[in-house]
């Protein structure tokens, strides 16, 4: 299959060309080698990758012009550390208008459920169904009928791409990370700012599923990611609807439950910073936080970590909801290491403006209506014993 791919690729790919590869567990970046060595023939091509979880042994950067990526973590780790793939810092929410304008490619790889006369969009969808809305691009799929049918958005007609390879590979699964004592605790603290009924978002980890242990109201989700708090949450009547998320990531178990549910969509929906009538708690982790609140999610000096992601687009969304607010969630040492600094050791991800209470096993620093030396002053109780 791989020689056949190659070649198909070989015959669509032309000099100046842009290829932007689709992302998540069930992206098709197995056919990276084979797109390497097409690229490699053709000469002067580019390529754009999203959030990936794995990489073949035969993906080969320097087959391309250039490599550039929007979310800078997990696999691509050591790449983009090396320069080899180049880390654009965007918020996931303005990625559709850089894939539209800026980045705008010719060639767009996704890997997609098949059917009888269209595709359906698997454990994923996000930027990617905004390809679709580019009438002059041209569409590969990978066919891959191990995917569960979880979105939320219409199915693709078979005329609108061209098949390059067929696979029944499931989703990549998460490792599982059992939450801690520390974690435990700090879920407890976050618990309080979440009132029935709220429209939660919450970064993947162990304090998302401490929350979903110790959580006493119903809550609805709509997140970057949809990992198996969903399902916990559910298990104990505490899901209100559908969730919605842009990616599925965890255990075979998750991908079995969102099969035939629609919980999956565009990146426009579910990175929205638009009000509702429910109040939005969004909870996300850090790498580091300064002593006024500004969060680091990216980089430890020169080892990059993750990329900007969602980060600032939900702690946007829950600071402007009226009722709902902006939770920022992280141990006080990491590896030893105090994550309260005065100075971050990479941009900040998230402006202090846009965080609101910051919690940590030893408690909750509430930093609505603060002055600077304030928050200086909350920041500083909650990280010390």
């Amino acid at each position: 299959m791989d020689e056949s791919a190659e070649a198909l690729f070989a015959t669509v790919l032309q000099p100046g060309m842009r290829v932007v590869v689709g992302d998540g567990a069930g992206a098709p970046t197995g056919l990276l080698g084979p797109l390497s060595r097409a690229a490699a023939t053709v000469g002067d091509v580019s390529l754009v990758l999203g959030w990936c979880l794995s990489l073949p042994d035969d993906f080969e950067p320097s087959a391309f012009r250039d490599v550039r990526t929007v979310m800078g973590g997990f696999a691509l780790r050591s790449l983009v550390g090396q320069g080899s793939v180049r880390y654009v810092p965007e918020r996931y929410a303005a990625v559709p208008a850089l894939l539209q304008g800026p980045l705008r490619p010719d060639v767009a790889l996704v890997a997609m459920r098949p059917g009888l006369d269209e595709w359906h969009w698997g454990s994923e969808v996000s930027w990617m169904g905004a390809l679709l809305d580019l009438p002059d691009l041209r569409v590969l799929v990978e066919e891959n009928e191990a995917l569960p049918a979880a979105s939320a958005e219409p199915a693709v007609p078979h005329g609108r791409g061209t098949v390059v390879a067929r696979s029944h590979r499931p989703p990549v699964p998460a490792e599982a990370h059992p939450p801690s004592d520390v974690h435990r605790l700090i879920a407890t603290h976050v618990a309080p700012f979440v009132p029935a009924g709220a429209r939660i978002q919450y970064g993947p980890g162990p304090v998302a599923d401490a929350l979903a242990e110790v959580l006493e109201v119903p809550v609805t989700v709509r997140s970057g990611m949809l990992t198996d708090t969903v399902r916990h949450l559910e298990q104990r009547g505490l899901l209100l609807g559908n969730p919605l998320g842009a990616y599925l990531w965890g255990s075979p178990d998750l991908y079995t439950w969102a099969d035939g549910r629609e919980v999956v969509g565009r990146v426009e929906r579910t990175h929205s910073s638009g009000a509702g009538p429910a109040p939005v708690v969004t909870l996300n982790a850090a790498l580091e936080i300064d002593h006024v609140g500004a969060v680091n999610v990216e980089a430890l000096g020169e080892h990059p970590v993750s990329g900007l992601g969602g980060h600032p687009d939900f702690a946007l969304a829950g600071h402007l909801s009226p009722g709902g607010v902006s939770i920022i969630a992280t141990p006080t040492r990491r590896n030893g290491t105090l994550t309260l600094v005065e100075e971050l050791a990479a941009p900040a991800s998230t402006a202090r403006s846009d965080v609101d209470v910051v919690v940590t096993e030893l408690g909750a620093a509430d930093l609505r209506g603060l002055s600077d030396s304030e928050r200086r002053d909350a920041l500083t109780a909650i990280w010390t014993p």
